[in-house]
């Protein structure tokens, strides 16, 4: 951008996520940060296989800016706006209508290009489903998408705090566990630490002690292949259970590399349990060469599969561990340094074990002559924070003021919930054609995986060549690239395109083995528009990295912080070396998947305490099972508190074990469980007994009399 003060007026256009708290997040795009060519005496140049001498191109500091920017942003929305928030300094809101659908914003002087400008935008009632008509474009061609009225339909469920406090039981889990070799290094640098696989294991302990009765579970491992404990998905009880521990003690690092996309696609394949959301628990610690079409999968599933990722030591992907989270409505989590992978990964469970929307419905009521066709896949379940953008084409005629309706109806806990909605079928106000291209980018998005199962699966070429032609069309018609188009660059007065080669400029972006790695850019002219074209070939490391000389090694291969050559004897450590197993999760292994525990040498040990000991303090009236099972839940409580995010699923299923029970003696349990493990929990209310899985609570008064 030339130092002289030209203005320059960029605009995009993109569908904004909701964030849990109910805001959309506009970002700058990253174009309007500046980058200005060095100008060296004597200039520098990167040489690419296959591509000359390419100019360096790097950022300017903010002090030395030769510009200014001026943004100022005009919102409007159905729903009234409340407020803008933003990292950078604001002027005053103003509203432009009285019902304040409409306002702007704009950023304050002195901008110092140190940061993204980012927005925050809330409204009011973000939790009503609304539909939203746009008229179609005039001079568009008869009986196409851009012709015909459009109408998109917005469902963000709201959550009461009665369905948020309550745990699911029903559902499909399925964790999917790295098992590379780079599995095999230690999870930090520091004495004492785990092996990355070591911990892996202790957190499926945790978790399979934790399902709820009645869900279904899956385990996978992968690396250069996969493999899964059950062909497929069993239900979660006491000999299931016990069958997967036992597989997860043989986990091993030793798959080889690092490929999600195959388990991915096996899981997909496969069809979801009715009734019982799917959702995927994702553990590596590394990085893969096909990140994007990774992503692209998650988000084709999104509406059957929700996806939680974790991300184990320094060398895990970001891009990976957020992109998955992000595109399957999941949360992401990473396990650096010295922290823990057990609480980390039940805080994700808290938000998988509560319930879903599912029953989804939507009915259409519309004029005669009118038909609806939908852009948008059927939509199967939401989870808490996912919101849903259904698209519908509005073909036929009718008079100008003709109404139409749409029915929304789901369920969520045991409420059901039915909306109707009330449109106007031709709208007169020209507002754009924003909506119309969300919607087609909907529509290319779900012929494209048509055509890749159509090639993949050797289909009739006509059938091939029949989608082909529909995505480029569309494509051309409404402005939204696909893989079978893309943009070139037309002169703006003339409208022809821009003859000669592009002109390439390198920005140094970090590489794997820490120096800066060229990135490629195309300089293009500001007029854009859409052609068919073939696909480009996929580029080979030879012709990003050229000639260096790199080590032939795997990413898997390495250990961090470990020399090469002496990793067999890191991760080959006798008994003797490992640390003593921990006596919270040898407590937990003793639970039963129905929430109780059994009296043992085992249970007694654990206590500090012999079988005989256990036995004499035992109520004479007290059933075994529910004596150990106070014990166990008292022994949580006064020792292992600081660890209650770890343990809070197995004290609730204990509880609710305890709780089905027909004997007496509770209180009597209670009382002499105190006295044997010199504790002096008092009387009151025991506060597990009714613990929401997603509010703090306070140090525990126990006794289990008041409710049991």
């Amino acid at each position: 951008m030339p130092p002289s003060p030209w203005p320059t007026s960029p605009s995009w256009q993109c569908r904004l996520t909701m964030r849990c708290d109910s805001a959309c997040l506009p970002c700058s795009t990253h174009a309007m940060h500046p980058r200005v060519r060095p100008r060296p005496a004597k200039p520098r140049f990167y040489t690419l296989a296959h591509s000359g001498n390419v100019p360096q191109v790097t950022s300017a500091p903010g002090g030395s800016v030769p510009y200014t920017l001026s943004f100022s942003v005009q919102v409007s929305s159905p729903c009234p706006i409340s407020k803008v928030e933003s990292n950078c300094p604001l002027e005053p809101l103003k509203y432009i209508n009285p019902d304040q659908t409409q306002a702007t914003v704009s950023l304050s002087p002195g901008h110092k290009f140190d940061r993204d400008v980012e927005l925050l935008v809330y409204y009011s009632g973000a939790h009503q489903p609304t539909a939203i008509v746009e008229a179609g474009q005039a001079s568009a061609k008869p009986d196409t998408l851009m012709a015909d009225s459009v109408v998109m339909l917005s469902l963000y469920p709201e959550f009461p705090a009665e369905v948020t406090s309550s745990l699911a039981t029903s559902g499909e889990f399925l964790f999917l566990v790295d098992r590379s070799g780079s599995m095999d290094c230690e999870m930090h640098n520091g004495a004492g630490a785990q092996m990355r696989i070591e911990s892996a294991r202790d957190t499926l302990l945790l978790l399979l002690k934790s399902l709820p009765l009645g869900c279904f579970f899956n385990i996978y491992g992968f690396g250069s292949s996969h493999e899964s404990f059950f062909p497929k998905s069993v239900e979660y009880n006491q000999e299931m259970m016990e069958k997967a521990l036992e597989k997860v003690k043989g986990m091993r690092a030793d798959l080889g590399g690092t490929e999600i996309l195959r388990p991915l696609r096996d899981i997909y394949s496969q069809p979801c349990l009715p009734g019982h959301p799917r959702q995927l628990f994702i553990f590596t610690d590394g990085e893969v060469w096909n990140t994007k079409e990774v992503l692209g999968l998650v988000k084709k599933n999104v509406h059957t599969h929700r996806c939680f990722s974790f991300g184990i030591g320094e060398g895990a992907s970001s891009a990976l561990i957020k992109g998955m989270a992000k595109e399957g409505s999941g949360h992401a989590q990473f396990i650096t340094g010295t922290d823990r992978m057990q609480p980390k990964v039940m805080q994700s469970l808290r938000f998988a074990l509560q319930p879903a929307v599912k029953d989804i419905s939507v009915k259409w009521n519309v004029p005669k002559g009118v038909a609806v066709t939908l852009l948008s896949p059927p939509l199967n379940v939401l989870f808490q924070g996912q919101r849903a953008l259904l698209y519908a084409q509005l073909t036929g005629q009718c008079a100008e003021d003709s109404e139409g309706s749409v029915t929304l109806q789901y369920n969520l806990g045991e409420q059901s919930v039915q909306n109707q909605l009330s449109f106007t079928v031709k709208p007169k106000e020209d507002t754009g054609m924003t909506i119309h291209r969300l919607g087609a980018r909907t529509l290319i998005r779900t012929l494209e995986t048509e055509l890749r199962s159509a090639e993949e699966g050797g289909q009739d070429k006509d059938k091939v060549e029949s989608l082909k032609k529909r995505v480029t069309e569309l494509s051309i018609q409404s402005g939204v690239s696909s893989v079978l188009t893309a943009f070139i660059a037309v002169h703006a007065g003339s409208r022809q395109t821009v003859q000669g080669p592009l002109l390439r400029r390198n920005i140094p972006t970090p590489a794997l083995y820490g120096a800066p790695m060229p990135m490629m850019m195309a300089c293009s002219a500001p007029m854009m528009q859409p052609m068919a074209c073939n696909a480009l070939p996929a580029m080979e490391c030879d012709e990003i990295y050229g000639d260096a000389d790199f080590p032939d090694v795997g990413y898997d291969d390495l250990c961090y912080g470990k020399p090469l050559e002496t990793q067999g004897a890191v991760v080959k450590g006798t008994m003797e070396d490992q640390p003593p197993k921990d006596p919270l999760l040898q407590l937990i292994s003793l639970q039963k998947a129905s929430g109780s525990w059994d009296m043992g040498a085992e249970l007694a040990e654990l206590c500090g305490k012999t079988t005989e000991e256990m036995a004499k303090h035992m109520p004479a009236q007290a059933d075994r099972s529910v004596w150990a099972t106070v014990l166990a839940l008292l022994w949580l409580y006064g020792f292992k508190l600081d660890y209650k995010e770890e343990w809070q699923f197995v004290a609730m299923k204990a509880v609710s074990w305890i709780r089905a029970q027909t004997g007496g003696g509770v209180s009597q349990c209670v009382q002499a469980g105190n006295t044997l493990l010199g504790l002096q929990l008092q009387e009151g209310p025991w506060v597990f007994d009714t613990l929401p899985p997603f509010v703090p609570q306070p140090c525990p008064l126990l006794s289990l009399l008041p409710r049991l």
